[in-house]
């Protein structure tokens, strides 16, 4: 998900209720919560309240912290099923679910991928095709078994992992508004590193607005979208990426093939899920722009702005 590709404009004019911006250090990344409260200590309140409830979603979700549930379930792959939280139980059914929608264009279980692309200028050469193909052996979202009733995740082969890279600050950005919105905030955005979910509208009454911005002309726009109840993810191959031979090869990686996505520059989805929109996001990136556009027409809630590998601007509505 990619920070810098989101901005959010402001209203000039102000009312007697304030806007309160935070921006917090969250599941490892940058996360912005603004909330439209009567008062500068109510809103503080509330962003504490919401700061720690997506703690409380790391807790349950990294498979980085040793002491998850997703910690435990990668430890016992290929050895025995791992009962977990419903709310753990419920996330992972909806990620099978994305991929048996996009073909394995999505998979949680990429986790397990050989770490042979790296991104960071350390990259000299390619890796070799034989080692790609063994680099994704343990990666096949078919070998995640549950137990709905017995609320278990069972990984059916040694050395498999999941984990929720791909989703997880959708997820949380969305079970903050949730929590927010139950606390009577009428209006404010969880910004987790691009993946947002808004409710209500600014103090002046106007919806939010979201300014998509251009991959290859970072002062410009590609879009304004206003928003009030929505959600928007975004997806990219601009930021990390190494080239050989005068081609790129970016970040987000094919799970079935271990070679990076090609096709899409830049993949912005939008609707009521910021989680949804995150693996629709994803999905689109891996699976092109013809398979892509017919993936996202089954959800007309959802629509998409995406640049193309070629430069083209498509909106999708």
């Amino acid at each position: 998900m990619c920070v810098a590709f989101l901005c959010l404009i402001w209203p000039a004019k102000l009312s007697a209720q304030v806007t309160v911006k935070r921006v917090l250090t969250l599941m490892g990344s940058r996360f912005e919560v603004t909330v439209v409260e009567r008062d500068s200590m109510s809103a503080a309140k509330c962003i504490d309240t919401v700061a720690a409830e997506i703690t409380r979603i790391e807790n349950l979700i990294s498979e980085w912290r040793p002491h998850t549930q997703v910690s435990e379930v990668n430890r016992q792959a290929g050895i025995k099923p791992v009962r977990v939280d419903r709310e753990l139980f419920s996330l992972t059914q909806r990620a099978l679910q994305f991929s048996r929608l996009s073909g394995g264009a999505f998979d949680i279980s990429i986790a397990a991928m050989d770490r042979l692309w790296r991104f960071d200028d350390s990259m000299t050469e390619l890796p070799a095709a034989a080692a790609i193909r063994q680099s994704v052996a343990k990666v096949n979202y078919k070998n995640i078994i549950l137990d709905s009733v017995a609320s278990t995740i069972y990984l059916a082969e040694k050395g498999m992992k999941i984990g929720f890279g791909s989703i997880g600050k959708g997820y949380a950005a969305d079970c903050g508004r949730t929590l927010l919105k139950s606390m009577g905030v009428k209006g404010g955005i969880v910004n987790a590193s691009g993946d947002l979910s808004t409710w209500g509208t600014q103090i002046d009454e106007q919806p939010w607005r979201v300014g998509i911005k251009n991959p290859r002309k970072g002062n410009k726009m590609i879009a304004i979208l206003k928003m009030r109840e929505a959600s928007v993810a975004t997806s990219g191959s601009y930021e990390k990426y190494v080239e050989f031979n005068g081609k790129r090869y970016a970040h987000i990686i094919n799970p079935k093939t271990g070679y990076p996505a090609s096709g899409f520059i830049s993949v912005t989805v939008y609707g009521p899920s910021a989680e949804f929109a995150n693996g629709l996001s994803t999905s689109m990136m891996v699976l092109g722009a013809r398979d892509g556009e017919k993936l996202l027409r089954q959800f007309p809630a959802y629509k998409a702005v995406w640049m193309t590998d070629t430069g083209r601007i498509k909106h999708f509505r």
